[in-house]
């Protein structure tokens, strides 16, 4: 597990700190341009998170494949989902289109509309990069080669992290671009991952080992256990994405403090979620592998070690964020002008984050084991339900019925709490290792 484990939550690690420093330097162009990063890379990911959840199941139908020794059929896996992506393109400009109209529709200050169009239109420019990345980084995950995507992500992010702050605040004869060059360097640092993930996938021992030059085909059994069992997936991040991201703009709708404050809570949020979700990733490796290969028994033993890791993980730093929130939010005060009231309404939901930190580990390492053994259709059902209803009640609290930003968040709270509960209640019963239900995941037909 911590061989898997590590190099994933570094590479998720990566990934956070990337979206950390952006809207960092983001911060100290103005509070707006920060509430806009927040915003508009919400609204990129919303747009094409549908084809992310699918796309990023081959982790578990390679780790499977990987586990019944069929080799040849691993790299198949990847094909397929890299065909899937380029027919995903039309649907992609479709959904642009209609994000754009919803900046308009949500009562933002005009010039946060105007910084989230800029962001969201140009992440979305280049929208193909981050799913073909996406296929890549699970296919090495579910061989278990998770060192390959460590590698990709961290030259990623030595490559963004300087070319962002060139970009945003103008230096080495480039112009100061501002939220526009935060969005570029960041397309420009996932092509160049790509990349890298490209030379992996062709060195010469893997070919063989594989039989990559033989998996340039579209496979009909293949294919068919790909939506299948990746759908659900498919459609459940795609629906919590866009029950979270109307519950966020929602959210935002209370003003600039409360945005502000919210993407100071979220850039700290997702230091502790992403990195787990490399936890989560070697959960569903592991788990994949042992089910196809019929070993039950280790199965336990991955959940074992997946929820100390977690677990762990998380109380360190539920502990550090209500410690140290004051420090923590102050990081990010801008230059000049009045920070006060972001001050305080971004602690208060520090404390919040830091209460249902070790929620989200339970989340992740159950539904981690859930989906590798391919019980993505509960899992559909049973988080979107959760979601959608508490997105029922934001809206009452915040448009109708126009109670507090605090009130809101505490609801927020609860929510996590809630999916771990039923998530960890699952876990316990038996069906998703029957026998029955196993057969029916391994099938082509």
């Amino acid at each position: 597990m911590v061989r898997i484990a590590i190099p994933m939550v570094v590479s998720q690690g990566t990934f956070a700190l990337m979206i950390f420093t952006d809207r960092y330097f983001l911060s100290q162009v103005s509070s707006v341009h920060m509430a806009a990063g927040l915003g508009g890379g919400v609204g990129a990911f919303f747009s094409f998170c549908f084809f992310t959840g699918l796309f990023s199941y081959s982790n578990a139908l390679t780790a499977q494949y990987f586990g019944a020794g069929e080799f040849r059929k691993c790299p198949k896996v990847l094909t397929q989902g890299l065909i899937m992506s380029l027919a995903s393109l039309a649907p992609l400009a479709f959904i642009a289109w209609l994000v754009l109209k919803l900046f308009n529709l949500l009562d933002h200050d005009p010039e946060l509309v105007e910084l989230e169009r800029v962001y969201y239109l140009i992440l979305m420019a280049g929208a193909l990069l981050p799913l073909a990345k996406t296929c890549f980084s699970s296919y090495f995950a579910g061989i278990g080669q998770t060192r390959v995507v460590m590698i990709c992500d961290v030259c990623g992010l030595l490559l963004n992290v300087p070319l962002a702050y060139v970009m945003i605040f103008g230096h080495l004869g480039l112009p100061a671009m501002g939220i526009a060059g935060a969005a570029i360097s960041t397309n420009l640092a996932t092509l160049f991952s790509l990349g890298l993930f490209l030379f992996f996938y062709l060195r010469r021992s893997h070919r063989l080992r594989f039989r990559v030059m033989r998996s340039f085909h579209y496979d009909a059994g293949i294919t068919r256990r790909y939506l299948r069992l990746g759908l659900p997936s498919a459609v459940e991040l795609f629906l919590n994405v866009a029950a979270f991201n109307l519950f966020l703009l929602m959210f935002q709708s209370y003003g600039v403090v409360a945005g502000a404050s919210a993407a100071i809570v979220f850039n700290w949020d997702i230091l502790s979620f992403v990195p787990m979700i490399g936890l989560n990733i070697a959960v569903i490796s592991l788990i994949g592998r042992y089910v196809g290969a019929g070993d039950m028994a280790r199965t336990g033993q991955v959940i074992r070690a997946g929820f100390v890791i977690g677990l762990c993980y998380s109380a360190t730093l539920a502990l550090i964020y209500v410690l140290f929130r004051f420090p923590l939010v102050e990081l990010f005060a801008p230059p000049g002008g009045d920070f006060e009231d972001i001050r305080a309404l971004a602690a208060f939901m520090m404390i919040g984050l830091s209460c249902y930190t070790m929620a989200d580990a339970t989340c992740l390492v159950a539904g981690g084991v859930l989906r590798g053994a391919g019980d993505t259709r509960w899992l559909m059902l049973a988080s979107v339900s959760l979601h959608w209803a508490m997105l029922v009640i934001q809206y009452f609290v915040i448009m109708v019925w126009n109670l507090s930003a605090e009130i809101s968040w505490i609801i927020f709270t609860l929510l996590v709490f809630a999916i771990a509960i039923v998530y960890a209640s699952r876990l316990q019963g038996g069906h998703w290792r029957s026998e029955e239900n196993l057969a029916a995941v391994m099938s082509e037909s």
